[in-house]
């Protein structure tokens, strides 16, 4: 399924006030196995609520998960995330903390416009490279040394 697909069905759900799920449910909508949501709980990035010995999450939970996923897809640490998850916790009006979350965003921001960079190099490099073979090729194949 779709991320874009995922948060509609999110959404529809939500607006129909089913707004507590099954581990197998949150993991299907969320497109993560079980044991990616235990290890998130582990972790204490989500606190999914317990009916006897089962897990129950909650549109915060559900929320929770796809701030912790697109943090990931992100490449931020699992230490990032929870930091990032604390200042919607303690609802972001921290200012320092806002300005340390937009500095750590400004920082994964340059990493990768330089990886973008190196990249774009490598890629360059072999476009030429694989043009010498091509022209060696060539060369061989008109009997030329």
């Amino acid at each position: 399924m779709s991320e874009d697909a995922r948060q509609a069905m999110l959404d529809a759900e939500d607006a129909q006030g089913a707004d507590l799920r099954s581990i197998a449910e949150a993991s299907e909508l969320l497109g993560v196995t079980q044991r990616t949501l235990r290890f998130y709980e582990d972790k204490g990035l989500i606190r999914p609520r317990r009916v006897g010995s089962m897990r129950v999450y909650s549109r915060r939970e559900m929320g929770r998960m796809q701030l912790i996923l697109r943090g990931k897809r992100l490449g931020f640490s699992i230490r990032e995330i929870g930091e990032f998850l604390s200042l919607y916790d303690d609802g972001g009006g921290r200012i320092e903390q806002m300005r340390h979350l937009q500095s750590r965003i400004n920082e994964r921001l340059r990493e990768l416009q330089d990886q973008r960079r190196a990249i774009e190099q490598t890629i360059d490099e072999l476009v030429k490279m694989e043009g010498e073979a091509q022209d060696r090729i060539d060369a061989l194949e008109r009997g030329g040394d």
